[in-house]
């Protein structure tokens, strides 16, 4: 346990497998209209998840997620999320959001968790959000309780059945009335579609991992990383400068200043 808990903390304090590694999961709709580095505007909200990692009686690593409830008011009702909402003026730290968050919806207090870092940050363009995803161990026993009127149900899948490369698929989605999503990757949780930013931040918490090297990964998503790694080097570039706080290119090639 500690061991695993100490791999992931050294990996998180590294550089990240950043953007090249969350478009793995990404719709092509997304990579068309946005680009590898998207510009949030001035008014995008805040929001935070969080990735709670436990072990379960068998001594196999386990995730929770959460499927929400259908709720007309909300841009992502009825679909599966990791545990997390977005930032109130009280939380002060963004870490506070995603551990008052997962307390509230899946009933885990703060106080039982671990938290080992952060992943890269995304924007989600559909509800305006800069989600900010941390990583957290539970301390105690798993005990979890739903959030009535939030969560529809609560989740624990092993950390393998995400690295299982017959569990990432394809599909057409509908979106919205008239809208529907061409070609979009997803995990196949025990029948639960796990799609769009939670994919993402999956999909770079595997590669800082080194779960993606275990199994080689189906041709057409092996086609989908050579046309992204094509884009590696400016994505390097990218973090490298945002990082420094330095004006950075997004993918057209115009000027961002961070």
């Amino acid at each position: 346990m500690e061991s695993f808990i100490n791999h992931i903390k050294h990996r998180l304090s590294e550089p990240l497998p950043g953007r090249a590694a969350q478009y793995k999961m990404a719709s092509m709709r997304r990579l068309e209209e946005l680009g590898f580095n998207p510009v949030p505007p001035p008014d995008a909200k805040v929001a935070c998840v969080l990735n709670l990692l436990h072990l379960d009686a068998g001594g196999h690593w386990r995730t929770v997620l959460i499927q929400r409830t259908d709720n007309p008011r909300d841009r992502h009702s009825g679909q599966v999320s990791f545990p997390g909402g977005r930032y109130e003026e009280s939380d002060g730290d963004l870490v506070n959001v995603a551990l008052r968050e997962a307390h509230e919806e899946v009933g885990v207090s703060p106080l039982e968790v671990q938290v080992l870092g952060r992943l890269t940050e995304l924007y989600i363009p559909v509800s305006n959000y800069i989600v900010h995803p941390f990583v957290g161990v539970l301390l105690g026993k798993p005990d979890f309780t739903m959030q009535p009127g939030e969560v529809e149900e609560i989740l624990t899948p092993p950390l393998a059945a995400f690295s299982n490369p017959d569990n990432r698929k394809m599909t057409d989605l509908n979106v919205a009335q008239g809208v529907t999503l061409k070609g979009v990757p997803y995990f196949d949780v025990d029948g639960h579609i796990v799609w769009g930013a939670t994919a993402m931040i999956m999909s770079e918490f595997l590669e800082l991992l080194g779960a993606f090297g275990q199994r080689r990964p189906r041709a057409r998503f092996r086609r989908r990383h050579e046309k992204i790694r094509a884009h590696q080097p400016r994505l390097d570039v990218y973090e490298h400068r945002r990082r420094l706080g330095e004006p950075a290119e997004n993918a057209f090639g115009r000027v961002v200043v961070q």
